[in-house]
Parts: structure tokens; C-alpha cells; sequence
């Protein structure tokens, strides 16, 4: 009991002292340029890159999560491809004029980012978080889920490193070791703390909400895959097994369910068994259900990123060695159906329905289940079809013809690459965007008049008469001369009149 509290203690100090120097850090930062941003942020992608393997079998070895090979992958993702595209957004000084709205935007950061990571993508979602947070000049500290501390800890370790001997400021990233609830709490709550960017479960994600401080949360997914009869079916079978498989089905924004036209279920059927789908029966669906879920309906979290085969050993059911997927057929949604919901594994849905209306209309009550505002994918060539599914459903990432796990995040598709994927307020978010630097980007703005302000003469007091207004261009110094060519009133001349107006009103108290 002691060596529990003592490690907490241990974990809550450990936060106040990251917090407070990495706010140090981020005031010294702030007045970095462009250049220094830059040349840190590409120090610290290239640094991960290169250990992107060993950092991939790290993140297996110790959540037991996924494929390792499929985990270097993502860190390869989360430094070059996420650098790549933020690599030339300025957010130093002057962002853009708009010569006709006569306003500059001026970037500034907004502080300390507190970076909650999930267990599913553990170091590489460390690594996207810090690059976006360093490019926008914010400090961030990293507060890993317990069950991923040290592979996401070997990769902040290295982006510290290679930061820091490109110019960074000690302490402007930083990462929790001694991790422990009231520790990630203290973080979040405290002073120092700006921002907080929550990826991981929902219990986490409300806990960020709930601090007080601005909060970019995500939501489950529960994505669904619809297959319409225009699609070509070979393809729609090659992406669905493929993304379901990747690296187990850990990525938020994975095929769920499938919703296929009637027409081709039975071609779609032949082709992802051929791939290596394999189709489960009612008694073995039965069998995963419980093995998955526990009795409440929320994840076992033991059955999150396995193969099909360390399914079957969980649930007791026989899958034969070449099954890349567990598919069952389902005929309902909700609590009575439990793989109709977001399942974190090798395991996909499969409804058949007749007519994109009818899929339109099992995909959002799929959506509303447990995945709205996040992803849907649809394989279909039919443009009418594609175009209304874009309007009717409640999913702010609508993927077409591609891979539901890469394309949702930016890999396969010109999506924003992130791997934190907002779902909007439909789905409990502030914002619908593959959060990148932008979210975590202030600007400031100035303002130049375009217009001449309404009368007032009539609002001053007695005596008083309104100030000709200056029109005056950008740059343009000193007092301009008022519109009908007479001078106007020089500073002397301002003062006497704000004190006359002052006195005024001091006497009416």
C-alpha cells in the first residue's frame, strides 16, 4: 500500500516539475525563428526515422498490440510523412496578408501541450503529437498510457536528443516515466498547462474535458465499409482484408463492419475468403462475442490487436492457420449484437442490404452505435451514389475506394496525415479535423479600416465633437488629414479633450 502511494506521489511531482520547465522552455522558444523551428522539428523526425524499426518491435513487445513490421510502419508515418506536410506552413511572424480584408495573420503558440497517448499506437502517436506541437513553437509534454510507458518513452528520448543538439531549449519536450493516474491528472491540471490532445480511450478523453483547460478530444470509431453494386468487387475485397488486417486492427479509423450491396455480397464473400477471411459460424460468433467484450459491453482489452489465431485460442474456437480476418455475419445493431460494435481486432461485420438507400441507412445506425462524426469507407464507382453518401452521413472522414485504416489517417489519400482523427461535435469534439498544426496554432490578427464608422456626435458629451476617422493605408504614419482636407486635431489638442470628457464624467459620479 505504501509503495502504491509513494509511487503516485512520486508520479504527481514528476509532472509539476515537467510541466513548469517545459513552460520555462516555451517562453524561450517563442521567439525562435522559422529557420530554428524548422531546423529542430526535421533534427527530430529524422532521428525517429531511422530507429523506426527497432521503435516498432518496442511498441509490440510491450502492449503484445498488433504487428511489429505494421508499428515500424506508422512511426515511419508519424516523423517523415507527418514533417513532410507540415514542413512548409509557416507559423513564425507574418502567416499571410489579404491585401483586400486589409488584415495580417501573425502566428503564436499557445503554450504547453500535455500529449495523452493511447496503447493501440503508442510511440507513434508521441512522435506526430511532438512534431506538430514544436512546429507551431509550443512546448509539450507526453504522458504515455501505463501499458506503453517505455516504447513511447525510447521515442521521446530521441527526439529530446537530436532537438536539443539542433538548438532546442531543455525541457521544451517532455515525457511522464512514472505514470500513474493522479499523475496524469496533475499534468493536465496544472497552472503551466495550455492545451490538452487526448488519443486513446473514451474514459481518457472525458477525463481531459473534464479538467477545465481547452481540450482536442477523439471518439471511437465503429467505422463502416459499404460495398455498392457499381463497385469493383476484386478491389473492394483486397482493401477490406488488407486494412482490417493491418497491424490488427488497432488504428481507430479500421473497418468495423461491412455493408454490402446484395447484388455482389456473395462475388465479395468469394473474393475475401480467398484473401484470407476467414467466416465464422453463429455458435463461434457467439463465442468471440463474449471473448471480446466484457459482460458491461466495453473492450476486453486482452482480446485488443490480435490475430485470428490468439482469438480462437481466447474464445475457444478452431480458425484454420491461414486466417488473416475472422468475418461474421450480422443481421442487427446495438447492445444485442455486441460485434456490431467497435471491435479493436482481427474481427469485421458483414450485412448484406439491398440498394445504397438501405446500406445508406445501416451505416448510420452503425455510425450512431458507437462511431459518429469519424470515419466511413465506400467502394463504389457510381458518383451519385458516392456524393450522397458524402451528404447524408454523419462521419467527418468519408473515404472512397481506399483503405480504411490509411486512408482516414492521410497515408493512402490528401487528407491531413495525423493520428489523431477528430470526430466534431456530433461525436464529442471541438473539432472535425485530422488535428495538426493548425489546432494547435494561435493567430493573431491585425486590422486596418476598410469603412468609416457611424455617427456618433450625438453619443459624446457636450462640447465634444466626433474625430474624422483616418483611412489611412498600412504604414501609414502620423495623424492623416481628415476627409474634407482640414488638419485634425494634433496631440494637445487630443489630450484637452480626453481630460474635458474625463472631468464631464467624473463630475456626473
Amino acid at each position: 500500500m505504501t509503495s502504491d502511494i509513494d509511487a503516485d506521489l512520486r508520479s504527481v511531482q514528476e509532472a509539476r516539475d515537467l510541466a513548469v520547465r517545459c513552460r520555462q522552455a516555451q517562453r524561450e522558444f517563442a521567439h525562435a525563428s522559422q529557420q530554428e523551428v524548422d531546423k529542430v522539428c526535421a533534427a527530430m523526425a529524422e532521428a525517429v526515422y531511422r530507429d523506426a524499426k527497432r521503435l516498432g518491435q518496442l511498441a509490440h513487445d510491450e502492449t503484445g498490440y498488433g504487428v511489429a513490421a505494421h508499428k515500424q510502419l506508422k512511426v515511419e508515418f508519424s516523423s517523415r510523412t507527418v514533417w513532410e506536410s507540415i514542413r512548409d506552413i509557416p507559423t513564425v511572424g507574418v502567416l499571410r496578408r489579404d491585401e483586400v480584408a486589409r488584415t495580417v495573420d501573425i502566428g503564436w503558440p499557445v503554450g504547453v501541450v500535455v500529449g495523452l497517448t493511447p496503447s493501440t499506437n503508442p510511440n507513434s502517436t508521441a512522435v506526430y503529437k511532438v512534431l506538430i506541437s514544436v512546429k507551431a513553437r509550443n512546448g509539450i509534454v507526453i504522458a504515455p498510457h501505463p501499458s506503453a510507458t517505455q516504447s513511447t518513452y525510447e521515442a521521446v528520448r530521441l527526439m529530446i536528443e537530436a532537438g536539443e543538439r539542433a538548438g532546442m531549449p531543455p525541457g521544451l519536450v517532455g515525457c511522464m516515466q512514472q505514470v500513474s493516474l493522479p499523475g496524469t491528472q496533475e499534468l493536465m491540471r496544472h497552472y503551466a498547462t495550455s492545451l490538452i490532445l487526448a488519443t486513446g480511450g473514451t474514459p481518457m478523453v472525458r477525463a481531459a474535458h473534464s479538467t477545465g483547460k481547452p481540450a482536442i478530444g477523439v471518439g471511437p470509431g465503429n467505422a463502416p465499409a459499404y460495398v455498392d453494386r457499381s463497385a469493383d468487387v476484386a478491389a473492394a475485397a483486397y482493401a477490406l482484408v488488407n486494412s482490417k488486417a493491418f497491424d490488427c486492427s488497432v488504428i481507430c479509423a479500421t473497418e468495423q463492419s461491412v455493408v454490402v450491396d446484395r447484388p455482389v455480397a456473395a462475388e465479395l464473400r468469394a473474393r475475401m475468403q480467398a484473401l484470407g477471411a476467414h467466416w465464422v459460424s453463429p455458435q463461434e460468433k457467439a463465442a468471440l462475442g463474449r471473448t471480446l467484450f466484457t459482460p458491461s459491453g466495453g473492450l476486453n482489452a486482452k482480446a485488443v490487436g490480435k490475430t485470428p489465431q490468439q482469438l480462437a485460442e481466447m474464445a475457444g474456437i478452431q480458425v484454420p492457420s491461414s486466417a488473416r480476418i475472422l468475418v461474421a455475419d450480422l443481421e442487427r445493431v446495438g447492445r444485442e449484437e455486441p460485434l456490431s460494435g467497435e471491435k479493436l481486432t482481427t474481427v469485421l461485420g458483414f450485412y448484406v442490404e439491398d440498394g445504397w438507400r438501405a446500406g445508406c441507412d445501416r451505416c448510420i445506425e452503425l455510425l450512431r452505435f458507437g462511431g459518429d462524426g469519424h470515419t466511413l469507407v465506400i467502394h463504389a464507382t457510381a458518383e451519385d451514389v458516392i456524393l450522397a453518401f458524402g451528404i447524408e452521413k454523419p462521419a467527418f472522414r468519408i473515404l472512397v475506394n481506399t483503405w480504411g485504416t490509411l486512408g482516414a489517417i492521410g497515408a493512402t489519400t490528401g487528407l491531413m496525415p495525423a493520428m489523431t482523427l477528430a470526430p466534431g461535435g456530433v461525436g464529442g469534439s471541438i473539432v472535425s479535423d485530422n488535428i495538426s498544426v493548425h489546432n494547435l496554432l494561435n493567430v493573431k490578427r491585425l486590422a486596418y479600416p476598410l469603412r468609416e464608422p457611424p455617427a456618433v456626435a450625438s453619443t459624446l458629451a457636450p462640447g465634444v465633437t466626433a474625430m474624422p476617422s483616418s483611412g489611412a493605408p498600412p504604414g501609414a504614419g502620423g495623424m492623416p488629414a481628415a476627409p474634407d482636407g482640414r488638419p485634425t486635431a494634433g496631440d494637445d489638442e487630443v489630450e484637452r479633450i480626453v481630460r474635458r470628457v474625463l472631468d464631464e464624467l467624473g463630475g456626473r459620479r
